[in-house]
């Protein structure tokens, strides 16, 4: 029973950031109690793990620094490091506590999703038949509030935006997808997958619309780019032309970027804001990386940096200063706030531990791998918060299931050899005997 409970609260943890306890000093979620709750039993069983320490002590250091030259604020640095390292340690801890079984830790994430998107759905349903307790649950969750548009309301399930639920849900989606085209899924059955996959689209998301996109991409990688292109190619330019035709959301972010990216024209208010948002942060972002080059100027620095660099001190340009504290994504943040080590890591991250079907053990591990690169790749792209809905999980998951995987492969290849090798002893013994006088 207790087993059952904590991983209920544990995958809860992913979904808990809709809630807030406190804003005094800094956003204290619900999740954060799960974190406390846990902690001492997970520190008293496993101790201190390497790779967290290892991986933040040189940006515990060079933060530090940063804050003694004013590229930084004491209050923003402790804040974010204490933040970010604490979730990637509770994180870390979860893995070590399914003794590094990747797969059980995954088909409950799986699980969860499908619990999350059934939510989601009873919003939708209560929206069209007038239930507004059943679709708007401001009443329950403080710092969430229900999104209007797309077929009415837009889906978000417990998760504060769809923004946020397309992310979060986004390995589902690949797994799902993978899934209703194969005759024994993975995890979840046939009728479940389906609902994730005809779902996840009524976000009306961008970068859900993006995900998707990428998902296809990935399958198309995996299966066979050119057994496959003329099957998917047409499907990807119909979902497109869809999206772009459709979703007026989508078809102004993707305007606007397309469109002050090449002109760079910072004064034109006609620029879907989301997009001007984007390109002011990318430029704050590489003006401190130029600057600051080998740590950035510490985690928490990005504001700092923002008032300093941002395209909206310059007289007469589109006055939007979204996404102060997080630049509207992680390898912005990234670049401004760790510079070549923060980035260097996780790029590292990405290509040496991304798996794919010619070089995994079986079926199911590059379909995991797969499923978390896209979430990593989304979280790159335009999600900046470090810790946002438990992404260190799928980070640990990634790098873990990577490791097996090499460990696997290794042992196979050097069985294949001692099988082989065996094959020729009789030979060379009956060639030794032949040749001796």
């Amino acid at each position: 029973m207790f087993r059952r409970i904590s991983i209920f609260l544990i995958f809860a943890s992913l979904y808990g950031y809709s809630y807030l306890l406190s804003k005094s000093v800094f956003e204290f979620y619900l999740a954060y109690v799960i974190f406390i709750t846990y902690f001492p039993f997970f520190f008293v069983k496993f101790g201190v793990p390497k790779w967290p320490v290892l991986i933040f002590v040189p940006l515990f250091f060079s933060g530090l620094l940063y804050c003694f030259i004013d590229l930084n604020t004491t209050q923003q640095f402790f804040k974010t490091f204490i933040g970010f390292f604490a979730a990637c340690m509770f994180y870390h801890y979860v893995v070590q506590s399914f003794d590094f079984d990747i797969r059980e830790i995954y088909g409950y994430y799986m699980t969860s999703a499908y619990i999350v998107t059934l939510l989601g759905l009873l919003q939708i349903v209560s929206y069209f038949v007038g239930f507004t307790p059943g679709y708007n649950w401001k009443f329950i969750l403080n710092k969430w509030s229900p999104t209007y548009g797309g077929i009415g309301i837009r889906m978000q399930s417990v998760l504060s935006e769809p923004a946020y639920f397309a992310a979060v849900l986004a390995p589902a989606f690949f797994t799902s997808l993978y899934n209703i085209t194969r005759r024994e899924p993975l995890y979840l059955s046939k009728f479940k997958n389906l609902v994730i996959v005809l779902v996840f689209p009524l976000t009306y998301s961008s970068l859900g619309i993006l995900a998707i996109f990428l998902a296809i991409i990935l399958l198309l990688i995996n299966f066979g780019f050119f057994r496959y292109f003329f099957v998917f190619l047409p499907i990807l330019i119909l979902s497109f032309d869809y999206a772009y035709k459709n979703v007026g959301e989508f078809r102004e972010r993707w305007d606007g970027t397309f469109e002050i990216y090449t002109t760079e024209n910072i004064y034109d208010y006609d620029i879907h804001g989301s997009s001007f948002v984007l390109y002011n942060n990318s430029h704050i972002a590489w003006e401190n990386f130029k600057r600051n080059p080998l740590f950035g100027t510490g985690l928490g620095s990005h504001p700092t940096a923002f008032d300093k660099y941002s395209l909206t001190n310059v007289d007469g340009a589109v006055q939007i200063d979204f996404n102060k504290m997080d630049a509207n994504s992680m390898f912005l943040r990234l670049m401004s706030e760790t510079g070549i080590y923060g980035v260097s890591i996780m790029i590292l991250l990405l290509f040496r531990c991304w798996i794919f079907k010619g070089g995994a053990m079986d079926e199911a591990t590059w379909v995991i791998s797969n499923s978390l690169a896209l979430i990593i790749i989304i979280y790159l792209l335009r999600q900046g918060h470090y810790f946002l809905n438990g992404f260190p999980l799928f980070l640990w998951l990634f790098f873990y299931l990577s490791a097996e995987n090499k460990r696997v492969m290794k042992e196979r290849k050097h069985e294949a050899f001692m099988v082989e090798k065996a094959k020729f002893r009789p030979q060379l013994k009956e060639a030794k005997l032949s040749s001796s006088p």
